[in-house]
């Protein structure tokens, strides 16, 4: 009995937003709140702030962005939270879509002045795809930012989502005074200090009453008045079974720098969101609480310490329990391996857990035998879908800087590549190099890594590609394919697991090369049925 009721207190989700929206520092407070951590750092660029817990490589806390997806777990109302912080910059975009593959439901944030950004559409895009179930939290009510019906609309237009609002502003930016908690009828009043830890709510069970007055002034409490009887006319009720199936999503607004309306969306949170769910294998469908364990790699991380060079790999469990010094099947590899020191995280800080249950994260120690979309299991052989590398966008040829140091420079390459920083291509030609990014950043990011974790340095080279496609061809045998390969033999390269990609110069030699040769086909995605 004991295993149903550790899956049934788990609850996965990422957080998901545009940069600056303020996901970290709403991750920060939810940890504070979990009783987690005492202090919660500011991610600003700030030298005499404490730096994010969750933000721990080193160009991170240059940047004050995040670069890499963290994984956080605390306890709250005897529920176990896993929380996994994504980045929000657009060049790391790979590294989200992957954590999504690992999530359970997601919150999605969205700051009050900039509303719906074009990050956030793509993101939410792929949560639709999957039907992950949504929460929305609007960050930064106490400054100026757009009306809440504006903004309810925005997301509805925008993001093709259904809303119900389940706490309201009073007031917004110099006039904010604070919420109203519609999901538990009561009010909660900003004071403005973020020193105080948590805010006393105040139960409001009839809104007509004098006291809201006295709270909240005259006009502010005619105009909440007016503002709820609306919602309550414009909006559907909450339904739970509508939210877990990913079509209604409830609206929660804030301040996360202030800790202001974070304790009621957790609360809300606990009770509602989703346990850890069936996930979708190419045999059948696994369940949380069958016996035997499965489990998938979603992400590897180079270099946690940099003072040892080692490589995590991160494991959703899916089902059955993952016990330490058990030996488990590699399906890839098809052989049993056992983990000695199995690691749970709460940012850079692991400890070593025993036994771990469905929709926990745990960190395996990695030398090189993982990539992302490995399955392990007790014996079946089982492969999870749904990690696919996408075309990137830029393309560069990598050179070695400095000839003595050519080992290293492989290594590095190699290890940060299995982490799904960018991708790596091989021409065919003549063995040159080539990295794909999703975004120009990358290569700062890579450069930078290179040289501080594995010291080797290196330069880059523009190359002129429009997309790589993976090729597919209908019969590898038959003359069409062989003059493709002759012909473009200058456009082809390997991926790192050995597939053939057609690097085109441009949309029109690809469509050109499309009508040549209408027996291949090409991919912008590394996975095709």
């Amino acid at each position: 009995m004991k295993f149903k009721d550790e899956i049934n207190r788990r609850r996965t989700f990422g957080i998901i937003s545009h940069p600056d929206a303020g996901k970290t520092t709403l991750t920060e407070k939810l940890l504070l709140f979990g009783g987690a951590i005492n202090e919660a750092g500011a991610v600003k660029s700030n030298k005499i702030k404490k730096g994010a817990t969750s933000d721990f490589m080193e160009i991170e806390r240059q940047r004050g962005i995040s670069v890499a997806t963290s994984v956080l777990a605390f306890e709250y109302d005897g529920i176990k939270i896993n929380i996994l912080d994504t980045p929000g910059h657009k060049d790391f975009a790979e590294d989200t879509f992957r954590t999504l593959t690992a999530v359970d439901s997601v919150i999605v944030v969205i700051d009050v002045a900039k509303g719906v950004e074009e990050q956030t559409e793509k993101l939410v895009e792929v949560c639709r795809m999957r039907n992950i179930p949504m929460i929305v939290f609007i960050n930064k009510m106490d400054r100026e930012g757009k009306d809440a019906f504006e903004l309810l609309d925005e997301i509805e237009q925008k993001l093709g989502l259904t809303v119900t609002p389940l706490s309201f502003p009073i007031g917004m930016g110099y006039d904010f005074k604070g919420i109203y908690n519609i999901w538990e009828k009561n009010i909660n009043l900003f004071s403005g200090d973020s020193r105080k830890n948590i805010e006393e709510t105040i139960e409001i069970s009839d809104l007509n009453s004098n006291e809201l007055n006295k709270l909240v002034g005259d006009k502010a409490a005619e105009t909440l008045r007016e503002e709820l009887e609306l919602v309550e006319g414009i909006y559907p009720q909450f339904n739970h079974q509508n939210y877990l199936d990913g079509n209604l999503q409830p609206v929660f607004f804030g301040s996360a720098l202030n800790s202001f309306g974070v304790r009621e969306l957790l609360d809300c949170f606990v009770e509602i969101a989703p346990k850890p769910r069936a996930k979708q294998s190419e045999e059948r469908l696994v369940k949380p609480d069958e016996d035997k364990f499965t489990g998938f790699v979603f992400k590897i991380h180079a270099n946690m310490d940099p003072n040892h060079r080692n490589r995590l790999a991160f494991i959703k469990i899916v089902s059955g329990e993952f016990k330490r010094n058990t030996p488990y099947l590699h399906v890839r590899h098809k052989k049993k391996v056992k983990f000695s020191s199995p690691n749970a995280f709460f940012a850079e800080k692991k400890e070593i857990v025993d036994i771990s249950y469905p929709g926990d994260i745990v960190g395996l120690q990695d030398t090189g035998t993982f990539k992302i979309g490995d399955t392990l299991t007790e014996g079946e052989v089982l492969n999870y879908k749904g990690v696919p590398s996408f075309s990137p966008e830029h393309f560069r040829y990598i050179n070695n800087a400095d000839p003595l140091k050519s080992k290293q420079l492989h290594k590095g390459i190699d290890q940060l590549m299995d982490e799904g920083v960018a991708q790596l291509f091989t021409l065919e030609l003549n063995g040159r190099k080539v990295i794909g990014t999703v975004g120009a950043l990358q290569y700062e990011v890579i450069q930078y890594r290179l040289e501080h974790e594995y010291g080797a340095k290196c330069t880059y080279e523009n190359l002129n590609v429009y997309k790589a496609c993976w090729v597919d061809p209908e019969d590898p045998k038959n003359e069409e394919f062989k003059e493709f390969k002759r012909v473009k033999q200058r456009y082809l390269a390997k991926d790192k697991r050995g597939q053939l990609v057609f690097l085109a110069d441009s949309s029109f030699s690809l469509q050109m090369t499309q009508q040549k040769y209408p027996t291949v086909k090409f991919h912008y995605v590394s996975e095709f049925e």
